[in-house]
């Protein structure tokens, strides 16, 4: 049996591999690549099937002009119950084929750093793919399959916060009560841990998980909060339609519902839907906004627009004010965000969620904030300052820690091999 492991941590956004060497316990090497496929069009039923991955299916849909498809945020089709399969040239791809192509990425790179064949992992998996049990136990279902496929004969599935709290545990000097926050693309997930550094290489730590829970809002719900509020109304959202003479009504609520969010966009880009956005462009008088819904739907857009939409929440990281702009195919126009607006009203509901969530969670387990010594808070989305201003108001500023925001989760995951596998 070979002495390395793999810990994999697929994300919404972004994935990771670590390599774990189980003699040493030490993380050999690490692999990253966005959570993105790019399948170019096919001309003909002999046309082989292509695709590419990560950073290189971003250039490859550039290159061929937004012609083919292009797929993000792959882990939220996985809880899906109506998501059967989806037919990509000739071939139809369930679930699990998609989430499988970025998993045998990631493992033909590690395969050949090491020159071996790995079969067994430690996958990540967050605390709730989905609130629905039974959608959830389809999510991890699924998920197997993927890593089946992807050629791993032995893997083991940890909650994503413990795997970054096996992490953290590497970085401290004495023990203590750590809650994990980590925020992904998403889901919000929470670990409650006794932590110890003299406990890094036991097996059994069955009685330092305290508790552990997760809500289904993660940053790709702050993308959408800020597409309902600073985009939609460049698209039509408040325009009315004059379909009987007379008779004014408002625009069909799911366009915009539909734009909120990348995966939901793909419905719009039907004939159906086209033909139904193209009559409303002629009910209300051929309005510019309705002729920027239809651009940006038939000259698939929809990558390009969230891109823009990440760089403004981004921005607002760092900065207090930024705008939110899109210039192409004749959609032009420009919104400022401030950071106050992000907080108090953009995102606002999703972060009283959040809160409201957190504190049920701390009361349903007796935990006063009092007696958590450390917030740990890890993943892309933990850099929202309003999400983080949260903690800091709850647990005190001198609580709130944090790491490699991107790769904590994959290199605990390995980390907890010794404990997972002694569970199996």
């Amino acid at each position: 049996m070979s002495q390395f492991i793999y810990g994999i941590d697929f994300g919404t956004t972004n994935s990771a591999l670590v390599i774990l060497d189980t003699k040493t316990n030490n993380v050999v090497k690490l692999f990253t690549t966005p959570s993105l496929l790019f399948f170019p069009e096919t001309k003909s039923a002999r046309e082989e099937i292509t695709f590419s991955i990560g950073n290189e299916a971003i250039e490859r849909y550039v290159e061929n002009r937004r012609r083919g498809r292009f797929m993000k945020s792959i882990k939220k089709v996985l809880p899906n119950k109506s998501f059967i399969d989806t037919v990509i040239g000739y071939k139809r791809y369930k679930a699990e084929d998609l989430v499988s192509l970025i998993l045998i990425h990631l493992k033909k790179q590690a395969d050949e750093f090491l020159g071996e064949n790995v079969t067994t992992a430690v996958i990540g998996r967050p605390v709730v793919f989905d609130e629905n049990s039974e959608k959830d136990a389809l999510a991890q279902e699924r998920l197997s399959k993927a890593a089946r496929i992807a050629g791993f004969t032995d893997f083991y599935f940890q909650m994503e916060p413990i795997g970054a709290a096996f992490t953290y545990e590497r970085q401290i000097k004495k023990e203590e009560l750590v809650l994990v926050a980590d925020f992904g693309g998403g889901t919000s997930d929470f670990s409650l841990m006794r932590l110890n550094p003299e406990a890094v290489n036991q097996a059994d730590r069955g009685a330092d998980m305290i508790a552990q829970g997760g809500i289904y809002i993660g940053g790709d719900s702050f993308d959408s909060d800020i597409m309902w509020h600073k985009g939609t109304g460049h698209f039509g959202r408040g325009v009315k339609e004059e379909i009987t003479p007379g008779k004014l009504i408002d625009l069909p609520l799911s366009y915009f519902q539909n734009i909120c969010s990348w995966e939901k966009m793909n419905f719009l880009d039907t004939l159906r839907m086209r033909t139904n956005i193209s009559k409303s462009y002629g009910f209300t008088g051929k309005n510019p906004k309705v002729k920027n819904l239809l651009t940006l739907i038939e000259d698939n857009l929809g990558y390009v627009l969230f891109k823009q939409i990440e760089k403004s929440k981004m921005d607002l990281t760092y900065n207090d004010e930024t705008s939110f702009e899109f210039n192409q195919n004749e959609i032009d126009f420009k919104e400022s965000i401030t950071i106050d607006d992000f907080g108090q009203e953009v995102i606002n509901k999703n972060l009283d969620k959040i809160e409201e969530y957190l504190m049920a969670f701390l009361e349903k387990y007796q935990i006063s904030q009092e007696d958590i010594d450390v917030i740990f808070m890890t993943g892309g989305t933990s850099m929202v300052r309003p999400l983080k201003n949260i903690f800091t108001r709850r647990f005190g500023e001198h609580k709130i820690k944090s790491g490699d925001n991107f790769n904590s989760v994959a290199m605990g995951l390995a980390y907890s091999y010794k404990v997972v596998s002694a569970q199996a």
